[in-house]
């Protein structure tokens, strides 16, 4: 498709969860698109994909895919990220990476825009959109951390399936019906990293998202750690997490408990914090059983943050209920307000073609 005006958007992995979320979104958010190219590996090409009512076929991404394309948009897995993200900066797109390959990397701006919207001045046509589970605990934690200040942070997921991929989703419907049916539960196949067990999802909760590291921690909690340190600038915060599976097929909880800067801050205070915080819905009546739930946060953009709490014996302690659609705000949409952020900051042009 192509019109005057706008960008030339690529969408690299469009036949896949969060990229087909992203097309949505360009679509809902009416992103100032003048081309829209959608690419995937060899076996999805040929697809055909509903844009503002005209079909557009996936081709099979090569590296002159990116010819003419100002704003690219990855979301294919580390290793398609690390092979055509730079091909795409070299043909002069700005590539917005939903994968791990690039969010450690020191100059590659790591990005919320609720958050640290000012990086994106730093980059190098490379911005690494962060772990989903990051993504909805920052945006929650920056307005308190503005106000307050912030000196630790202790997170533990419970991450939604769809987060491992469709295949996870399909594996969580498949054994849920076999289970109730009382039928046999096919060997689980859910995907964790290429781990030596897979466990059944259905109707259980596994403790570990990602391989484990030699301190302890798995992968998935180390990203946590690391880009949350990097995302708020504070390099020498506490932090500590524990991520966890649940047979939830989107929808990602977090239980956190924070420590405070500053002494004689009430529940109150926090609460009226988050209620003027960008991108966030409080959600605490707990008189009325009101709070966040992640079958409610579907297909909702904002981060919902209740059950906030006083720590019964830190003074600076407080702990809430965090939750987010991890396709949407933790990933396609937080995707899509980057290249947003860009054009408000005028950080891309469009390479009108003749």
């Amino acid at each position: 498709m192509s019109y005057k005006d706008g960008f030339h958007v690529a969408v690299m992995g469009a036949t896949g969860a969060v990229g087909q979320q992203i097309i949505k979104q360009l679509e809902k958010r009416n992103f100032p698109i003048r081309k829209l190219t959608l690419l995937s590996s060899a076996r999805s090409a040929g697809k055909e994909v509903l844009f503002k009512n005209e079909v557009i076929t996936v081709k099979e991404a090569v590296p002159e895919s990116f010819e003419g394309v100002d704003i690219a948009l990855f979301s294919a897995g580390g290793s398609i990220s690390e092979k055509f993200a730079p091909e795409a900066v070299k043909r002069g797109a700005i590539v917005i990476d939903n994968t791990s390959a690039f969010r450690m990397n020191p100059e590659v701006p790591l990005v919320v825009p609720e958050v640290n919207e000012d990086a994106l001045h730093g980059h190098n046509g490379i911005i690494a959109n962060p772990n989903c589970s990051t993504i909805q605990m920052v945006a929650a934690l920056q307005p308190i951390r503005e106000a307050y200040g912030l000196n630790k942070v202790v997170v533990s997921t419970y991450q939604a399936v769809s987060g491992a991929g469709a295949a996870a989703i399909n594996e969580l419907n498949k054994q849920t019906n076999a289970i109730i049916n009382k039928e046999e539960v096919e060997p689980a196949i859910l995907p964790v990293s290429s781990l030596d067990k897979h466990y059944q999802i259905a109707f259980n909760v596994i403790p570990q998202i990602d391989k484990f590291t030699e301190n302890g921690y798995t992968y998935e909690e180390m990203k946590m750690i690391n880009e949350t340190k990097k995302i708020m600038g504070m390099p020498e915060l506490k932090v500590a997490a524990t991520c966890v599976r649940l047979p939830v097929e989107t929808g990602h909880s977090e239980s956190v408990y924070i420590e405070i800067g500053t002494n004689k801050v009430n529940v109150s205070d926090i609460k009226h914090v988050l209620q003027n915080a960008p991108g966030v819905t409080l959600q605490d009546e707990p008189e009325s059983q009101v709070y966040p739930m992640p079958a409610m946060a579907v297909g909702k953009d904002d981060v919902f943050v209740g059950r906030i709490r006083k720590d019964l014996d830190e003074e600076t302690g407080f702990h809430m209920w965090i939750v987010s659609d991890n396709l949407l705000k933790g990933a396609a949409l937080n995707t899509i307000q980057i290249a947003e952020s860009l054009i408000k900051l005028g950080l891309v042009s469009s390479k009108v073609e003749a």
